[in-house]
């Protein structure tokens, strides 16, 4: 099992994963959302100029803010910085597009992106299209080292549904799921993830990397799932992972509510208190994802419950936790990615690497 750092993306706080280099954890992950955070280049530049051993890399790029050939220039530069140790985490934009009230690439065009991408990064010549017009592009003056494409930069697919797990596996070298995916969520999307390598027939890679996004909680004694500290420690993923299911809900209202039967009733609560939000309807994405992953909105601390954080987020004592990562991984997950809030992030770095990466 690897361990993972994704940090809320803060160019000036660029030495937390320095941090987590200096506490063990195997992958600093930067997060690409332009209208909410730091630029993930610029902050993965700092941190790869300052490192030595933790592999870095996008925590997800967003395909459909930047052309293909730009994401590939851009984590090829970051690799002339720290060569050997950058991969690229690439999605579609579930929150980078909804934060702007508009939807995610779709998974046609996001393979697509893909194959462009890795023919790039492979140092090949492939053939691109850009609006109405189809041509042959390569990068140019290699030998140079303007970028560095010598050493493999692997390709790490953000993806849950069934269009984007085929297309991790005809293109990824690994996958990355949004939240604490049980372990036979994470057999039925490795069988699609083989699927999709099957399309293209190509056999998927032995060491294909399996993650997960989430974040932990160690408790400490006398500690439950409604303490204040735990609340704050988890609250900005369990918002988060809120947001989410209200935009899968409002994308397709009859299939019912995208949550698990115990969240039923929050998640009818939720929406109606989305309902009230004194944004106009048409602009009710600017709230909605109003701090998104990094701090906890002081009115929505009650949909923090411990039924939402079981379902979303590592939470438990050191065994407890270990116990969950051993099933996880016995299911194929090969990595465990933490995004705390920002304002707690040092402290829950280090009390999970303390309490549950020393013990693993």
């Amino acid at each position: 099992m690897k361990f993972g750092a994704m940090v809320a993306t803060k160019v000036d706080d660029w030495k937390l994963l320095a941090e987590c280099e200096s506490l063990g954890y195997d992958h600093g992950w930067v997060p690409d959302s332009q209208m909410i955070w730091s630029d993930c280049y610029a902050t993965l530049a700092l941190a790869a100029a300052n490192t030595s051993r933790i592999r870095l890399g996008t925590g997800v790029a967003i395909a459909p803010t930047r052309l293909a050939p730009v994401t590939a220039h851009s984590i090829a530069s970051i690799a002339r910085l720290a060569p050997g140790r950058v991969f690229l985490g690439i999605g579609t934009g579930h929150t980078a597009m909804r934060v702007m009230g508009m939807k995610p690439m779709v998974p046609r065009d996001f393979r697509e992106y893909l194959r462009v991408v890795r023919g790039l990064l492979a140092g090949e010549e492939v053939e691109y299209t850009h609006g109405a017009e189809t041509r042959a592009i390569r990068f140019l003056n290699v030998e140079r080292k303007f970028i560095e494409l010598a050493q493999p930069i692997p390709i790490w697919v953000a993806a849950n549904g069934p269009g984007a797990l085929r297309a991790a596996g005809a293109y990824g070298d690994g996958r990355i799921s949004a939240l604490h995916e049980p372990p036979e969520m994470t057999r039925r999307s490795l069988a699609a993830i083989a699927t999709g390598a099957r399309e293209i027939g190509r056999g998927l890679p032995a060491d294909f990397h399996t993650a997960a996004l989430t974040t932990a909680v160690v408790l400490r004694p006398g500690e439950s799932l409604a303490s204040e500290r735990v609340i704050d420690a988890c609250g900005s993923q369990v918002a988060a992972a809120w947001h989410y299911a209200w935009e899968g809900w409002r994308m397709n209202p009859e299939a019912g509510p995208p949550v698990p039967p115990a969240l039923v009733a929050p998640f009818e609560e939720y929406c109606a208190y989305v309902e009230k939000m004194e944004t106009p309807p048409e602009k009710r994405y600017l709230q909605v994802h109003e701090g998104h992953c990094a701090f906890l909105v002081p009115a929505e601390r009650r949909f923090v419950t411990p039924d939402a954080i079981r379902t979303w987020v590592l939470a438990g004592t050191p065994e407890e936790i270990i116990g969950q990562l051993q099933s996880a991984e016995r299911a194929g997950l090969r990595e465990i990615t933490l995004l705390p809030p920002i304002d707690f992030a040092r402290d829950l770095f280090r009390d999970f690497a303390k309490q549950v990466i020393e013990r693993y």
